[in-house]
């Protein structure tokens, strides 16, 4: 089967797509387990009102421009993680209690790790989209995915704190997840910022070290 990348030069069409419906499958699965399996709804609809909104964004975008699979792989597991700490609201799930144990933390960090997921496993697409979709020139589609992640992260957090706050106070403390660190959410931007560096810096050297360059 094969499996593109961002320098791929073609796209293999949806319906002959193994790698695509894979990925759907996978993920469909998975969303709709932690809906039946989670405790409180109506944090999982607030969590999931921004993985409709990119699972619309990606269904829309597919007829004018197709990402590679690796971008498709990439994105899935980002919302796989989401999705699964929805289910459980960040700072309960029990992957991250798991952790906890294993590793002496103080705090479960899993909604950490999702923070950090943003930046290293989006990073990719987003710079795919700026220079095959968009036509960017290379150096900046190197550097907006990483102002993107540390824009989109702090306004992420303001989305946080209106949610908490202003419109859903009453869930307000399982959507936050701060597990009363007062510098959560600066420490959430930076790890989401220091994932798309991670990622940019590793596609970079990957690209010099096998010679893998196209026209642009």
């Amino acid at each position: 089967m094969t499996f593109t990348v961002a320098i791929s030069p073609n796209r293999v069409p949806f319906q002959k797509n193994i790698w695509v419906w894979l990925f759907l499958i996978v993920f469909s699965l998975i969303w709709i387990s932690t809906f039946v399996g989670t405790n409180d709804y109506n944090n999982w609809m607030l969590e999931n009102t921004l993985t409709v909104l990119f699972f619309l964004f990606l269904l829309i975008s597919y007829r004018k421009y197709q990402f590679s699979d690796l971008s498709y792989l990439l994105i899935t597991v980002y919302l796989c993680l989401h999705v699964y700490g929805s289910k459980y609201t960040y700072a309960e799930n029990p992957l991250g209690y798991w952790l906890k144990d294993e590793f002496h933390w103080s705090r479960n960090h899993y909604d950490r790790i999702v923070h950090f997921s943003f930046g290293f496993l989006l990073a990719y697409p987003m710079r795919e989209l700026f220079l095959k979709w968009v036509q960017y020139p290379a150096k900046v589609a190197w550097v907006l995915p990483i102002e993107i992640t540390l824009s989109i992260s702090a306004f992420y957090e303001l989305i946080e704190w209106a949610v908490a706050d202003i419109f859903f106070p009453s869930q307000g403390d399982a959507y936050l997840g701060t597990q009363g660190d007062i510098w959560d959410a600066q420490k959430d931007i930076f790890l989401a910022f220091l994932g798309a560096i991670l990622a940019t810096t590793i596609v970079s050297l990957l690209k010099r070290i096998f010679n893998l360059y196209d026209n642009k």
